[in-house]
């Protein structure tokens, strides 16, 4: 059985599609022992979710470096 641990890597891998198909079978098999990762993923999934109908948008890196050297400027 794979720990704890390496239970929530590969829960985070399958909310971005890059996990195996073998690690996805050792993740459910992980479930069935500890409810605590089953309980996590589900609140993962869940967060994972709200992000994306957010539509999230962060500064570019041009944005970042004027916002940057405004805060310089100002000390």
């Amino acid at each position: 059985m794979i720990s704890c641990e390496k239970a929530a890597i590969i829960c985070n891998k399958t909310q971005y599609k890059e996990a195996s198909f073998i690690e996805k079978l050792k993740l459910q098999f992980h479930f069935l022992m500890c409810k605590t990762c089953s309980a996590f993923t589900k609140k993962n999934t869940e967060f994972t979710t709200l992000c994306e109908k957010a539509n999230l948008q962060s500064l570019s890196e041009k944005e970042k470096l004027k916002m940057k050297e405004l805060v310089q400027t100002k000390r």
